[in-house]
């Protein structure tokens, strides 16, 4: 029944309100829901799989080869495993493990001093390649929005070369009779060549030259999200330019300062073609001891040994950061 009191105009109004209609939902698994007990499953497996085709499986193999004794054969190293014999050839390689080769890397002091140098190019190969990048991503972010594709396309553009053509062309730079050299002569700066080729300088300026771009773009794509309002209220209540910096935009940038320096250390510490081209016989880094044992001593167990240390000293690190990095959240939490 209609209620007597409701008037036309609220009759009307109550008829032309449409029914409530029930959204269709998209069956599980389906193209457009791949969120299904299935989908989730294979999402979740992709990165795995990946990570045990190409990290965990090489790293086994290397692993075996590290705990064998090199001969004179193809491959250079007596076999560990006889698969042929199933699990009782897997027990009596067990039993033939042995740790010499890691024990050699200790009693050696060419390898630890190769472990030592190789730490500290990188480490202040990136704590420079910090100091140029920071400016540069600063500037990237700050810049006209219309400006900043194009910024960045030229931070990207080196890679469009190829990385050993690129070192080679700092070899033309940076030789007695380079351009550099060259240049400075011509405006009176210095009266003779500078020896900068085949020092540790020459290590430096390739590892920062061709490294800048992974810390320029993570530091960029964090400032880039940066909240300016809180520079603006540091302004508004008296905080000097160089005191906003420090404390708001540095901490703010904090996540793409940290991103930046693994992607630069990391690989800087195994650097081989750099100091091998720029640095000469001089330059002592683990890289080029890596090579030589490999395939000028052939001497497989004992570069896969020092492969194995490497990986320990970059990955430990690692780990205990991420641990480090959750606690604190769920600390903040």
């Amino acid at each position: 029944m209609t209620d007597p009191n409701l008037s036309s105009t609220d009759l009307m109004r109550s008829e032309t309100i449409p029914p409530p209609r029930h959204e269709l939902q998209a069956p599980e698994n389906s193209p457009t829901n791949p969120t299904g007990k299935w989908g989730r499953f294979a999402l979740i497996c992709v990165p795995y799989v990946w990570l045990l085709l190409f990290f965990l499986v090489p790293f086994v193999i290397v692993a075996k080869i590290s705990l064998s004794e090199a001969a004179v054969s193809i491959p250079p190293y007596l076999p560990v495993i006889d698969w042929g014999r199933g699990l009782l050839g897997l027990w009596e390689a067990a039993q033939r493990w042995s740790l010499d080769n890691y024990i050699w890397l200790t009693e050696d002091d060419l390898y630890w001093r190769a472990y030592v140098s190789s730490l500290q190019i990188a480490f202040i190969s990136t704590l420079l390649t910090l100091l140029v990048g920071f400016p540069l991503a600063y500037g990237m972010a700050r810049a006209p929005r219309s400006w900043q594709p194009t910024l960045v396309m030229m931070v990207i553009l080196p890679f469009w070369t190829s990385f050993l053509i690129r070192v080679y062309a700092w070899i033309g730079i940076l030789k007695t009779d380079g351009l550099l050299n060259q240049a400075l002569i011509t405006i009176g700066v210095i009266n003779e060549p500078l020896v900068i080729l085949n020092t540790s300088i020459a290590v430096y300026i390739g590892i920062i030259y061709s490294y800048l771009p992974f810390m320029v773009l993570p530091l960029y794509s964090s400032l880039e999200k940066l909240d300016t309002t809180l520079i603006e209220a540091a302004e508004d209540l008296g905080c000097p330019p160089w005191k906003t910096f420090w404390r708001v935009t540095v901490p703010l940038a904090m996540p793409g300062v940290i991103a930046g320096c693994f992607l630069v250390f990391i690989p800087a510490v195994g650097e081989f073609v750099i100091p091998d081209l720029l640095g000469g016989s001089s330059t002592l880094m683990i890289g080029k001891t890596l090579w030589v044992e490999f395939f000028s001593n052939r001497d497989w167990p004992v570069a896969s040994a020092v492969a194995i240390v490497l990986l320990v000293l970059l990955v430990i690190p690692i780990l205990l950061f991420q641990r480090h990095e959750t606690r604190r959240n769920e600390g903040d939490v």
